[in-house]
């Protein structure tokens, strides 16, 4: 019998052209005449159906594709392929399980096709046992079988297992060495990383935009800049230089190696920005200091009209945090709870710091409770907060909490610890955690536990005790440490030991001025002006220049700034007319100016003058002349405040019946009613 096939097109109603259509034609048995009919190819019909199997894999059908159409599978077990993969995205351990008994029971599970799929599920998964065991048991292994193994051994911290697979492999594509390159660099094993890139490279392979941007990031880390300047000029051999992915890298790789201008260049060129090349810009800025920088870059990336997400708001509300610009700091949370991102534990430990920083404990509390997932750096922002208020025994009940919920805790948590602990006096509890955390939790003490430890001793007036310490203690001692010994010198107006210890400051750092203060404030306690005098000269002698005293407050979302003497102030005047009032009030209350305070030998009434032009107390002065504060004023100052200021601030407290909220450079200070919260310990 012949026949044939020919395409006709078919016409719609009005005559047009419409689809072309195969039809099939064999002549009539009984008329030999030509019967036209539609193609019933079983080929067509196999592939309309693997075509509507896909559909319903891509849209997390699984059960439903499996039911309609098992008799395909079973026909053409690659399709369990699709199965499996629709497994992934509805993050469903156990649906994949049961379709990995079905590939057992329909005979193909030695497809290497199949195990491969099912490797991959099972490496998504994080379920490592599942898929090392379905590995040892694959007959026929390739390179894709052993990358997609590679990755998720790295991908469960299991480096050894990854590296020794790696070296097994007789024969590597491009893809198995960017998945060592990815995975070392993503656990901070950098320099290995940077090994496997270079031979990689003397292999003549091509690199991807995601090995290169973790090679930049491992160089980042590393501090390498020499390094990282090499890949520069490798990626721009490579062709990558415009990629936003490996721009990004290099700007963040500059900026960690504090090459910001290199950086801030290397986004400036990119041909178009995303949010992570903003996002780079704004953390290089903060990291640089600038914290006002990141405020305008966050104003000019929303006018670009690019939405900010956790990361961006976690650089903005740190530096509002830096800043202690309270009222930018709420309109940015408002921000956040917008953007949907208020409740990232990220953003969340943000808020805690800015809060805290600003001298909102209360609404530090409010945010962390808000925090359903609290991760242990959000518990140590609040632990720390705590201890920043000279709210030590808040800040071991909180531990306590942490302990009895079996939460983790590191070396930062037992940080923030210490600090709360050396800021209320609690000297016998601070010694307490520090051997708990080497002897229960194994932790290696850093030199900032031990520096929070010389101030337990120190401020308790061990100071033997301390400086032994220093001296014994298995890390190399730095300026820090020496300057927080000296301070309890000053407090304790040991000018023998203080002597000592500021000779141990000056070795390390000459030019530091704090010290050189330091040590004339003991010596001007114990009326020793010679010596004074020989600090003075030295300083004059070595060009050291003292730290200007600075304080800030916020009045009607404006932030004024004052200086020793309030010289840059348009209101200097009526200032010091409101304060000359004040300081006569005060005095009828029983305030007597700490003359000790001042280091020159000057008389009296020359040094009342002298302290009565500090800045906090200007700062205080302004924001009460103002009327705008609402019964608490925020003041933050760069120094610490100087024991005059303390005492005076606590009458005014009293005689203007409101909060000041003071935070030094050590701590928060609350005066109200006449006290302070740090019970005069700081």
């Amino acid at each position: 019998m012949r026949s044939y096939t020919e395409t006709q097109s078919r016409k719609d109603a009005c005559g047009r052209p419409g689809e072309a259509v195969s039809l099939c034609a064999h002549p009539c048995s009984d008329c030999n005449l030509w019967l036209f009919h539609k193609p019933t190819c079983k080929m067509t019909t196999f592939r309309i159906a693997k075509d509507q199997f896909a559909t319903l894999c891509s849209k997390g059908h699984v059960r439903e594709a499996f039911e309609s159409f098992v008799s395909e599978i079973w026909e053409e077990p690659h399709l369990f392929s699709n199965l499996l993969q629709a497994c992934v995205p509805l993050k469903s351990v156990s649906l994949g399980k049961q379709i990995h008994s079905l590939i057992l029971t329909s005979g193909c599970s030695s497809d290497k096709f199949i195990s491969n799929h099912l490797l991959n599920l099972y490496s998504k998964f994080g379920e490592l046992r599942a898929a090392v065991a379905l590995f040892d048991q694959m007959p026929r292994k390739n390179i894709m079988s052993c990358n997609i193994m590679i990755k998720a051994y790295l991908e469960m911290g299991n480096i050894e297992s990854a590296r020794n697979l790696f070296d097994e492999m007789p024969e590597r594509n491009i893809a198995t060495w960017n998945a060592m390159v990815t995975g070392l660099a993503k656990f901070e094993m950098n320099e290995e990383s940077l090994i496997i890139f270079s031979r990689m490279n003397g292999l003549g392979l091509m690199p991807d935009e995601y090995s290169l941007g973790s090679v930049l990031r491992g160089c980042a880390h590393l501090r390498a800049l020499f390094v990282g300047q090499q890949v520069h000029a490798y990626v721009m051999k490579c062709g990558f230089e415009f990629n936003l992915v490996v721009g990004c890298s290099l700007a963040h790789m500059y900026m960690k190696a504090r090459s910001m201008d290199d950086g801030e260049r290397v986004i400036s060129w990119m041909p178009a920005y995303n949010l992570v090349a903003w996002n780079t810009l704004m953390a290089g800025k903060a990291q640089k200091g600038s914290f006002e920088g990141v405020l305008d870059q966050y104003c000019m990336m929303k006018k670009a009209g690019f939405r900010p997400d956790k990361i961006t708001f976690v650089s903005v509300i740190s530096s509002c945090s830096e800043l202690a610009i309270l009222g930018q700091g709420k309109q940015i949370h408002a921000e956040a709870i917008k953007a949907g991102v208020s409740y990232e534990v990220s953003v969340v430990s943000s808020l805690v710091s800015m809060y805290s920083r600003c001298g909102c404990l209360q609404e530090s509390f409010k945010s962390f409770l808000e925090c359903k997932e609290r991760d242990v750096v959000l518990w140590s922002s609040m632990i720390a907060a705590y201890g920043f208020h000279g709210q030590g025994e808040e800040a071991i009940k909180l531990f306590y909490q942490m302990e009895q919920e079996n939460l983790p805790v590191n070396e930062v948590t037992f940080l923030s610890l210490l600090y709360a602990c050396s800021h209320c006096g609690l000297k016998d509890k601070g010694l307490d955690f520090f051997d708990m955390m080497m002897k229960k939790y194994g932790l290696r003490a850093r030199l900032e536990h031990y520096t929070c430890v010389v101030d337990l001793l120190g401020r308790s007036g061990c100071l033997e005790e301390a400086e032994a310490m220093i001296r014994s203690m298995p890390v190399q001692a730095d300026a820090i440490i020496w300057k927080t010994l000296l301070s309890a010198c000053k407090l304790h107006k040991n000018a023998e030991i203080g002597r000592r210890v500021a000779a141990e400051v000056l070795t390390i750092d000459p030019q530091d001025s704090a010290s050189y203060v330091l040590l004339a404030n003991i010596y001007s306690s114990a009326k020793r002006w010679h010596n004074v005098s020989e600090v003075r000269t030295a300083m004059k002698d070595k060009m050291v220049k003292k730290e200007p005293g600075v304080s800030w407050v916020e009045v009607k979302n404006q932030v004024h700034q004052f200086h020793m003497g309030g010289e840059c102030h348009p209101k200097l005047v009526e200032i010091n007319q409101y304060l000359e009032q004040l300081t006569s009030e005060m005095k009828k209350r029983g305030y007597v100016p700490d003359t000790n305070s001042v280091l020159h030998d000057m008389d009296n009434e020359e040094k009342e003058q002298n302290l009565r032009h500090h800045s906090e107390k200007l700062a205080i002065s302004f924001a009460l002349m103002s009327n705008q504060v609402g019964g608490l004023i925020r003041v933050m100052k760069n120094l610490r405040v100087c024991s005059d200021c303390h005492v005076a601030i606590k009458y005014i407290s009293e005689i203007k019946n409101l909060e000041i909220i003071v935070r030094d450079s050590s701590r928060f200070h609350h005066f109200k009613n006449g006290t302070c919260s740090c019970g005069d310990y700081w």
